[in-house]
Order: structure tokens, then sequence, then C-alpha cells
């Protein structure tokens, strides 16, 4: 992988960082309080409610982070979200039984609160500390950190988990926040832009600012469309790696961070290809979203391990190449002080939907096989890929032909 751009983007560096810091805490802290809710219900549907409960604060926090960032210095903003989720990520260690489960659902929600607005602040602050030049190989880049996270995070959390008990990762999950806000500290924003920028948003209005740039940029309007439709599918999916761990393949703990950490590897080997790409961004996401469902599709009639193992490395491979070239759009298409609002919106629009689409998973799966919602879900894939694909394939030939 050619990564010698990193070597010249030193802030960029520190926010990697503390990115890789705070999401693998969290991640150990994730494995853990799924295993820990089968073990005390044995319910989908209670995996379906903590992870739609995860993505529902999103609706109201994800607005008003985007909003924050773009008129409030982001380090406070990431520092301040950081420290504030310590006390909630130790809260779990009082979950003894059944009858506490409402512990969960709490600071799960308060957990994704903080998320909601740490999210779009950080990534609105990426085009501020790196060359715009290299906007594809560090969204690409973003991926290889995912799929860090993942691997360490994820599977390590599962053995971790399995070996020393859950309690384990919820303190490592609280020092991970804590590093991660010290790493922040030390990052330096342009302050000439932060100021440009803030003074120029503060009298805009939320929506006045998302209007104007929808109706602007055909990529965005496609990108929204887009989102909204992915996320109504990508809610089985976090459902069903759960599922399809404990009970399609019975691995316990360590089968659920196995498979995230195949996604993991496959979030870093597109680093290999995204950030090779130049041109045709939007056609290169859409076809990935293609292959990732075909991908989905076979996972859910594979029955060896090993398989569904390298099938979801092939679906993480393919969604880390596509996930990069939509962000780079989105950061090439909208305006630098409309990007934290831009991102708040966004996010809240696809994190609500993908809340819904989690509970309706989890409440599905007491009446459809594992298998059976997988393979619709990767049909679904397809469908939206080709649907698009097709659209812009006809309004070329349409434009071409009256030239």
């Amino acid at each position: 992988m050619s990564i010698s751009f990193i070597k010249s983007e030193k802030q960029y560096r520190k926010l990697f960082l503390a990115g890789i810091v705070n999401g693998i805490g969290d991640r150990f802290s994730s494995v853990a309080v799924l295993a820990m809710l089968l073990q005390l219900t044995g319910s989908g549907l209670a995996i379906g409610i903590t992870l739609a409960i995860r993505v529902i604060p999103s609706l109201f926090f994800g607005p008003i982070g985007g909003w924050l960032a773009d008129r409030f210095p982001r380090k406070i903003i990431l520092i301040s979200t950081d420290l504030i989720r310590i006390a909630f990520a130790l809260s779990f260690l009082f979950v003894k039984s059944e009858q506490d489960i409402w512990i969960i659902y709490l600071s799960s929600f308060m957990l994704a609160a903080g998320e909601a607005i740490y999210a779009p602040t950080r990534k609105s602050a990426i085009p501020r500390l790196v060359d715009r030049d290299y906007l594809v190989k560090v969204n690409s880049f973003e991926q290889v950190m995912l799929g860090i996270v993942l691997i360490i995070g994820a599977l390590s959390g599962g053995v971790v988990s399995f070996i020393f008990g859950p309690y384990v990762t919820y303190w490592l999950n609280a020092a991970s926040f804590l590093g991660s806000a010290a790493i922040i500290f030390t990052i330096v924003f342009p302050e000439n832009i932060e100021v440009k920028v803030n003074n120029a948003t503060k009298k805009k209005n939320l929506f006045s600012v998302f209007k104007k740039v929808i109706l602007i940029s055909v990529p965005v309007q496609i990108l929204l469309f887009c989102e909204i439709l992915i996320a109504s599918i990508n809610g089985l999916d976090n459902v069903l790696i759960s599922i399809y761990a404990i009970r399609v393949y019975h691995l316990g703990d360590v089968g659920v961070g196995l498979f995230y950490g195949a996604l993991g590897i496959g979030l870093m080997l597109s680093f290999s290809v995204a950030n090779q790409l130049r041109r045709n961004l939007l056609i290169s996401g859409l076809i990935c979203l293609l292959l990732e469902g075909i991908f989905h599709v076979i996972l859910s009639r594979t029955h060896l391990v090993i398989f569904a193992f390298l099938m979801f490395c092939g679906a993480a491979f393919m969604s880390g190449i596509c996930n990069a070239c939509f962000d780079t759009i989105l950061m090439k298409e909208i305006d630098q002080q409309h990007q934290g609002t831009m991102f708040g919106l966004l996010a809240t629009i696809s994190n609500t939907i993908l809340g819904i689409s989690m509970f309706i998973a989890g409440f599905a799966l007491k009446y459809l096989d594992p298998r059976t919602l997988g393979l619709i879900g990767g049909i679904a894939y397809m469908i939206i890929a080709i649907l698009i694909l097709s659209t812009i394939s006809m309004k070329f030939y349409r434009k071409r032909g009256t030239i």
C-alpha cells in the first residue's frame, strides 16, 4: 500500500490515531455487550433493539453535531464527547441479570448520542487537516482505520471477553475514550479557516443549508438517495453478524470477534484499490455495491466457517471502496463551510433508517431463518446498484443524443 502521503499530513495522523484508539475500545465493549445480551435473554429481538438504540440518537443529535461543528472549535467538541462517554462506558459493569438490561439500553443510547456528535465533527475536520489532492487517499485510508478497529477491537475483544470476562472490556473502552481525548488535544487546527467558516455559517439556517446543497449538486442527490436505500439494508447485516456467529455457526463470543475481524481485513485491503481511483468515483462505488451484494448472497448459502469468513472479507472489501468513493464525492461537492451541517444531516437520515432496519431485522428473525434474511439483504444490494447504474446510464445516453 502506498501511504507516503501520510508523512506530510502530521495533524491528520493524530486524528487517525485517535480514531483507532477510540474505535478499538468501543468495539471491545460492543462485542461483549451483544454476547452478554444473548446469554441473558437468548433473544435476537434484544440484539435488534440494542443496535437500533445505538443509531436512533442520530435523529436528534446528528444535526446538532453538524451544527456545532460549523460554529465551534472542533477540538473542543471532539474532546468533550470523548470524556463524557467514559461514565457510560463503565455503566455496563453494573449489569448482572436480565433485570438490568435497561442499563444496556440507556448507556447504549447515550454512547450513541456522543458518537452522533463526534462523527460529523471528525469527518468535517478531515478536509481542513489534509491537502485536497489527497482526499481520495485519505478517505480510502479511513477504511484502513475501520479495518484496524474491527480486527484488533472486535476480534481481540471477543477473545478477551471469552478469557477474562466482559467486564475487562468495559474498562478498556473507558480508557480508550480518555486516550483518544489526550491525542486530539495535541492536534493543531488551522485557526484562520475555522474562524472564517464559523463566522460565515452563524446566520445560516440548518435546513436552508441542506436544501441549498442538495438542489445544486446532482451527485449529492444521487448519494443521498443511495444512502437511504443502503441504510435500509445495512440493518440486516449488523444484526446478522452476531446471529451468524452464535446461532448458525455456534462459535460464541470468539465467532462474533472472528467475523468482525473478517470485516476489518476486507476494509484494510480495500485501501490498495480505493486509493488508486481518480475518476468515475460514483460509478466505481455503485459497481462495488453490486459486488458486495453478490458476496452477501454467497454468504447466505455457505455452511463452512472458512467460506463465511472469506465472504465477510469480500463484502467488506467492496464496501470499503464504495465508502471511500462516496465520501470523497461529498467532500469535493460540499463547501467546507457547510460540511459539518451536511454530514450531520446525512448521518441523521441514514442512521435513523438504519436503526429502524435493525429493529425490523431483529423482529423478522422470529419468523425467518438467518440465511433467508441474509439472502434477501444481498439481493437488495444488487437491485439498488443496478437500478441506480441503469438510471445514470439512461441519462448519459439521453444527454449524448441531444448533443
